[in-house]
């Protein structure tokens, strides 16, 4: 019996030295794992300074936009353009003219001038801006051909021809045109006319005009609002089909710079490459 009651003990104590020894290892290893120290931090060099300490850890950052500068820098560099843009305008004597006045409209005003090479500029005025906006403009040769062919066919400088038609129709704006050649000169304005030729003359300036104001929008947008870049490659689209737009084939440079541009959407990256496509298949 007592031979009983000592082997009995002896289990007991082995099982409570068991638990004893298991207590403590696991104490050891959570004291092993509160212990580990993170990863010390890096400073990064620039020079001869440092920046602030980065975790090594820390996951790295890809893909960004860079920045595109404060809106002094911004303002800087559109005042430095447009000085550019006047003095390259300078070296040029327009001997075209064209104006288009409505007060109503978003575009109230805009005067292209150029000479006989094509080159001048558009200066216009738009609602929310502060003033006139003057930007360079190359008329191509395929538009200025068929400028002085409807010159030519209304014998413009010989003529003393009214275009304007009987009705008034000034709510649809006013134009002037006029040319410098030779020593001659002759101004016709008018709201409306139904002449062929003077028409074809007003509508060339009227898409010269549709097309770099579209090109300062979308410049405007990627520089300020890249999310209202696919809304604008629509509206191109849509003045393409219409044939609102002056010479698709001269954009297409400008539009290859827009589908490599990471700034606009890939949406309107995309919409751009198909216009260029377009653009490349109509006749010269």
């Amino acid at each position: 019996m007592q031979s009983r009651v000592k082997r009995r003990r002896r289990l007991l104590c082995a099982m409570l030295i068991l638990s004893a020894s298991f207590a403590v290892s696991s104490q050891t290893k959570r004291k092993k794992n509160t212990d580990k120290k993170a990863l010390p931090p890096v400073a990064l060099k620039t020079g001869n300074s440092e920046t602030a300490a980065v975790p090594t850890d820390a996951p790295l950052k890809k893909n960004e936009r860079p920045a595109s500068g404060n809106s002094q820098d911004k303002s800087n560099r559109r005042t430095a353009a447009a000085a550019s843009n006047e003095k390259a305008a300078n070296k040029t004597v327009p001997s075209y003219f064209y104006e288009f006045s409505q007060p109503n409209f978003v575009v109230s005003t805009i005067l292209i001038q150029h000479d006989d090479s094509g080159k001048g500029t558009i200066t216009f005025t738009k609602k929310g801006a502060d003033g006139p906006i003057s930007d360079p403009v190359e008329v191509s040769p395929a538009a200025l051909e068929r400028i002085n062919g409807a010159l030519g066919s209304l014998d413009f400088l010989n003529s003393t021809e009214n275009y304007q038609y009987e009705k008034d129709y000034s709510h649809l704006g006013s134009m002037k045109f006029w040319l410098k050649k030779e020593g001659r000169e002759r101004v016709t304005a008018f709201n409306y006319t139904q002449n062929k030729d003077a028409k074809t003359l007003i509508d060339e300036y009227r898409k010269i005009g549709n097309q770099y104001i579209w090109i300062f929008d979308i410049t405007l947008a990627r520089e300020n609002q890249p999310l209202e870049s696919p809304r604008l490659l629509d509206s191109l689209d849509s003045l393409i089909r219409r044939n609102e737009i002056s010479d698709s084939r001269q954009m297409i440079p400008f539009l290859k710079r827009l589908s490599d541009d990471e700034r606009i959407p890939l949406i309107a990256r995309n919409h751009a490459t198909k216009l260029i496509t377009q653009a490349q298949k109509e006749k010269k």
